[in-house]
Parts: structure tokens; sequence; C-alpha cells
């Protein structure tokens, strides 16, 4: 993939949609979380370019940006930690966003 244009809010605000529909659904209180990270117009403009995209585009921009913004150990431990809230977010940390938080945490480290 060649590069992808995003500020690092964009960045955060994507891979917290991708941690967020983990379990297929998105809750408001998820949602919630990301705009209090994000602004709002962030969140929508990257929440239409999310809707477009598969899994494995998502992941590859991910991972492009990650690169591209030199995202180091620190950035990356906040970034997992900022999953690790979201997913607690709504109260309800079942076994699909388990397995997500350790395969991006296995993908992230690996950058």
């Amino acid at each position: 993939m060649k590069t992808i244009d995003w500020t690092k809010d964009e960045l955060v605000a994507y891979v917290l949609l991708f941690a967020a529909n983990a379990d297929f659904k998105e809750s408001e209180k998820e949602r919630e979380l990301i705009i209090s990270k994000v602004d709002k117009e962030t969140f929508q403009e990257i929440h239409e370019e999310f809707d477009r995209d598969n899994d494995y585009q998502g992941l590859k921009k991910i991972t492009t940006s990650l690169e591209q913004h030199l995202y180091g150990k620190e950035d990356v431990d906040i970034l997992l930690e900022d999953i690790r809230v979201l997913f607690f977010a709504d109260d309800d940390f079942d076994i699909t966003e388990q397995n997500m938080l350790k395969a991006l945490t296995r993908l992230f480290k690996s950058i």
C-alpha cells in the first residue's frame, strides 16, 4: 500500500473504530469514547471511510499509517491502552474483543 494521508487523530479514530467493531456492534458508549479522543468531524469522516473498507484494507491502512507516523513502543502502548478502555466502555469485554486485543497487540508490536 502506498501512503495514507491521515493525521494522528484520524489514525486513532480509525484504529478505535476498527476495535469497536470487533464484536460486530458499535455501542453508543464506544462512539462517545472515540469522539472524546478526536473531534466529531474527524470521527464522521473516518467512519465513512471505515464503512467502505474491508478488514484487510483496514489493517493495511492501520499498519501503513503507524509506520508513516513513526509510532514507537510508547505510542503503541498508549494506543493499546485506549483500545482496552474502549473495550470496557460498554461493560462487555467478550471473547471476540479479547481476541482482537491480542491480535492488535501482536500486530502493533511487530511494526
